[in-house]
């Protein structure tokens, strides 16, 4: 797949994204989370739902909190619309100087963090996963103080990624983490074959680490061509104070986003062994959609509403028929796939995960987990392309404001479900786990409601193609029933061979029907595969 030319410092502006763009990032993305299943099949097949996979899981959230509140979603919403709006005006040597400062800032930030949380470890522990004990304690504590760095490696990417995402370079800056994950995957085939158990998994942190450095070097010889030369120096110039004036909302929304995921990771401390992984490995098939259809348009679509220009009336009306675009391509890709999460999930989790450590009960543990998530898994990647278009009218605050609404609403719900509900139903514990994701998903919807509300009220009214919707629903629902009706009498069990066969039959319904229903989305679905028309 062929990309805009982009230019130096002293060349041209970048031309505005158009729809390839987000199959640009759409194939990045795609290309990494592809990697990243393989890297969570080798790791399930080694820890499955045991104590060091726990340990693991809990002791990434914390290097991974310093990660999200300095990575990409904070410097997308802050530092793109300025950047990206000074090369539009063709300011290119001021865009670069901000572009210095910011990196200078993040070296100083990161480093001074990943020192203090090193040495804070012990009692971020004891809040994070306060239900875990002895040596599973003291093995989170081991990989926490180990990954710190990365992390802060991690968050130099998100630099390197708002730097080339404003030059349209979206397939580097999101193919990256491939590199991550295979430093990962190699960790585990090659320590796994002398060491088992805390071992393993302390070597799989250091890997972690590597695959970091390696991650943001990958990005490092691009980015420079836009740079060079590179002067790190801090000074707080006009354009500094505006990033930091939009950082800090962004960075508070990310915060609150940020605590309650660590409320569910504190919840589900509590709820027995296998509750913390299980909660990963759901999420790490939820947030494939989120990241390959709604990342994926939202990214793309943040430099260009950006950079938009001309009368107040004139960027409204731009923005609505962009919304309007990457809302039917999201909803086009995004309701198959919560509904094959529902009715196809035992299906895709042991297709992906099922293998030595991780059997049987355990896809049906996750499965469950899964399932509840996909109830909010339209209203998180269709909220992630309105967040952008406020950011991209330089509003950060009232994202923010949603974002309080929906944590608040999260916890408490949370909390009900996690807990005293599966007692209620007579349910063993650990299917509180569920309940978190469910949760999730219903205050998911509130925030998508409110974003919605509030973004009509400044730019006028997005069609919300009701219509179309119900039938991508219907369609998807009818697919998946005729996939499950496959599963069902199929000669043979194996979820490498039943996996592909289902999906498959699934997947040639689903665009098939819609196809004849004038409901779908080929040509979305040709960038997204690279083809062009």
């Amino acid at each position: 797949m062929s990309e805009t030319s982009t230019f130096s410092t002293s060349g041209a502006a970048p031309k505005p994204a158009g729809r390839g763009h987000s199959a640009a990032v759409a194939s990045g993305i795609l290309l990494s989370r592809v990697i990243g299943l393989v890297r969570d099949r080798v790791f399930a097949h080694y820890f499955g739902n045991t104590d060091a996979a726990d340990a693991f899981r809990a002791a990434f959230r914390i290097p991974n909190f310093l990660q999200n509140l300095f990575g990409e979603g904070v410097l997308s919403a802050s530092f793109i619309p300025v950047y990206a709006r000074l090369n539009a005006e063709n300011r290119h040597e001021e865009a670069s100087q901000l572009a210095e400062a910011i990196f200078a800032v993040l070296v100083v930030l990161t480093s001074v963090l990943t020192v203090a949380g090193i040495y804070a470890t012990p009692w971020l522990i004891d809040l994070i996963a306060p239900g875990f004990h002895g040596d599973k304690r003291l093995l989170t504590i081991k990989l926490v103080q180990i990954l710190f760095p990365g992390a802060a490696l991690l968050v130099l990417s998100a630099w390197c990624l708002g730097i080339l995402n404003s030059h349209r370079k979206f397939f580097l800056s999101y193919a990256a983490p491939v590199m991550w994950n295979v430093a990962m995957i190699a960790t585990l085939l090659w320590g796994g074959r002398l060491h088992r158990g805390a071992e393993l998994i302390v070597l799989l942190a250091m890997g972690s680490v590597v695959g970091s450095g390696l991650q943001f070097l990958a990005q490092v010889p691009t980015v420079t061509r836009f740079l060079w030369p590179l002067r790190l120096q801090l000074h707080a110039g006009q354009h500094v104070r505006t990033v930091s004036k939009n950082f800090f909302p962004v960075f508070l929304s990310r915060g609150v986003v940020q605590i309650s995921a660590y409320i569910d990771s504190w919840l589900a401390s509590f709820l027995g062994t296998g509750a913390v992984s299980a909660l990963g490995y759901a999420q790490t098939l939820y947030t494939l959609p989120v990241s390959l259809f709604g990342m994926a348009v939202a990214a793309a679509e943040l430099p260009a509403m950006s950079a938009e220009l001309g009368t107040e009336s004139e960027i409204a009306q731009a923005l609505r028929k962009r919304l309007t675009g990457g809302l039917q391509q999201i909803a086009f890709f995004v309701i198959p796939s919560a509904v094959a999460f529902v009715l196809l999930g035992d299906v895709i989790v042991a297709l992906i995960y099922r293998s030595g450590q991780f059997q049987r009960a355990d896809v049906l543990f996750v499965w469950g987990v899964l399932a509840c998530s996909a109830v909010g898994l339209l209203a998180s990647t269709s909220g992630r392309l309105y967040s952008s278009a406020f950011y991209a009218l330089r509003d950060t605050r009232t994202p923010l404001r949603f974002a309080m609404v929906r944590v608040a609403l999260t916890l408490g719900l949370g909390y009900v479900c996690a807990l005293p509900l599966p007692r209620l139903l007579g349910l063993d514990q650990r299917w509180g786990t569920a309940g978190l994701t469910l949760s999730a998903g219903i205050a998911g919807w509130l925030e998508f409601l409110l974003l919605r509300r509030g973004l009509h009220r400044r730019i006028g009214e997005v069609p919300a193609g009701a219509g179309r919707i119900f039938r991508l629903w219907a369609v998807a629902i009818g697919a998946g029933l005729a996939g499950f009706g496959v599963k069902r009498v199929l000669p043979f069990q194996g979820p490498l061979l039943v996996g592909p066969c289902v999906l498959a039959v699934y997947g040639v319904i689903y665009l098939g029907v819609t196809q004849m229903m004038g409901v779908g989305n080929m040509r979305a679905l040709n960038r997204l595969l690279g083809k062009r028309r």
